[in-house]
């Protein structure tokens, strides 16, 4: 009995051995799949040979001038695109997370009439893809006298999310309510609750959203088209390097686009690095339970 049971373990060692390779040998593979677009994208971003297409990897000739062209000419004003870009993530980041947070708070904790209806319909709402309201939202602008600025811009992000809500309130739900009634039976109010009580034990979850939103100006092109149509100081990144690569400037831009993809994903790369740990465990859950 005792060697068929070492004989028995010693077969499920090797198998779980067998389950490790193929397990680390397919993420290997998904990793260099990930990786091989963007080290193209860097490689390409310092070719000193012009055009799109070329039939080998590694450039033939080095160079950054890439990178000095594109915060030096003229007809694509990289560097305020950035600005406005930065500009508007940093302000619709801010009202966003206020929102996000708010709201899920309020679906979390408050129990009120038609509570489940609305979480309902802003689950269903949440669905419909934004770009459909486009033209309602541009006329609206228009009245109010916003159409082609930046603060148009920060309040299509901000306006809409607070449909956002699922994961912060699955969040808040995690939150011993033991804590609100403590507060309660000290005086304090709902108000004193969420900033100081509420907010302070969320602190995952308030870096979670605000990189979620912060990230989204970034990565819009469909808005920042329609809405600032040919006002070319006002553009964001996303659209500004679309227009790098159209048919009259691709063979001429090519690979200063490549180089403004690279300075695009350094702030985000950087600001996601940062706060990691407190994206994963926004996803994950958890916090005070009761």
């Amino acid at each position: 009995m005792t060697n068929s049971n070492a004989n028995m373990q010693s077969g499920y060692a090797a198998k779980r051995k067998l389950a490790n390779i193929v397990v680390y040998a397919i993420l290997v593979v998904m990793c260099i799949i990930w990786i091989l677009p963007i080290v193209w994208l860097i490689l390409q971003s310092f070719r000193g040979e012009q055009g799109t297409a070329v039939s080998y990897l590694f450039p033939k000739q080095w160079t950054f001038h890439n990178y000095v062209n594109l915060f030096t000419n003229d007809k694509f004003p990289f560097g305020k695109w950035f600005m406005n870009t930065l500009i508007v993530a940093i302000f619709s980041c801010a009202f966003s997370t206020l929102l996000v947070l708010m709201v899920s708070y309020a679906f979390s904790r408050l129990r009120f009439k038609s509570r489940k209806t609305f979480l309902n319909l802003g689950l269903i709402l949440g669905m419909f893809p934004g770009f459909m309201s486009m033209a309602a939202v541009y006329a609206i602008m228009g009245m109010l006298g916003l159409s082609q600025s930046l603060v148009a811009l920060v309040i299509v992000y901000s306006a809409g999310a607070g449909l956002g809500y699922q994961v912060a309130k699955g969040y808040f739900d995690t939150i011993s309510r033991s804590l609100d009634e403590a507060a309660k039976i000290d005086g304090a109010t709902r108000h004193q609750i969420f900033w100081q009580i509420i907010l302070p034990l969320s602190k995952p979850i308030i870096v979670y959203t605000a990189l979620t939103t912060f990230i989204g100006p970034w990565t819009d092109y469909i808005f920042v088209s329609y809405f600032m149509k040919d006002n070319v100081d006002n553009y964001t990144v996303a659209y500004g390097l679309y227009r790098m690569i159209e048919r009259e400037s691709i063979m001429e831009y090519f690979t200063t686009f490549c180089a403004g993809a690279i300075v695009v994903a350094i702030p985000i790369t950087t600001v996601f690095l940062i706060m990691q740990r407190f994206y994963v465990a926004g996803v994950t859950g958890g916090a005070v339970k009761g």
